[in-house]
């Protein structure tokens, strides 16, 4: 009962992901419960950090198998994402039901224009930095390869966006080789 209740009060209470529940969760298994020392939940927190995931989920999961066992860690990870899943159903049936009202398509039709332009602002700052650090004709090649890539081709874009992570990769390390052949630094190319 004491699982289940501390594991839905952090699921409601931990607005803003994991951050936010880590001291909640502290304060139920450590202060509240004792269920783990200051020490053991020191080093839980260190091992969920490593893994990767919500570390949220695998706090409750830990505290959840260490009460019950298997079991347990499902019912602790259930009760935890619980509030959230519910409060998603709500909304979403609320999106629903209002989808055909003209107030929510005045709304979404004024808020459109402000998407676009955050998106063109983040868009070239992505552009300004591939220029800086590639210079201009590179980075002008690099848009116009990652446009036919994505637009004529139709190339996935986690695919192109793997491409260049790998060009990248390959590109720093063989500035790196250069620079400190030469006997440079090795730094930052």
């Amino acid at each position: 009962m004491e699982l289940g209740t501390s594991m839905v009060r952090t699921g409601i209470l931990g607005y803003g992901g994991g951050p936010s529940v880590i001291p909640l969760i502290r304060h139920d298994a450590v202060i509240r419960y004792k269920w783990l020392s200051d020490e053991e939940f020191a080093e839980i927190l260190a091992i969920a950090n490593a893994l990767p995931g919500p570390i949220a989920t695998k706090m409750a999961a830990y505290l959840g198998y260490k009460r019950r066992g298997g079991p347990g860690a499902f019912f602790a990870v259930v009760m935890h994402i619980l509030p959230s899943v519910l409060a998603m159903i709500l909304l979403l049936s609320a999106v629903n039901v209002l989808a055909g009202s003209k107030v929510v398509k005045g709304m979404i039709a004024a808020v459109s224009p402000v998407i676009a332009v955050m998106l063109g602002v983040m868009a070239y700052e992505f552009a300004k930095k591939g220029v800086k650090g590639l210079g201009i004709a590179a980075g002008a090649a690099f848009m116009l390869l990652a446009l036919l890539l994505l637009e004529v081709l139709h190339v996935h874009p986690a695919i192109v966006i793997v491409l260049f992570l790998a060009y990248g990769t390959v590109h720093y390390r063989a500035v790196a080789a250069l620079r400190s052949g030469r006997g440079g630094t090795g730094g930052t190319p």
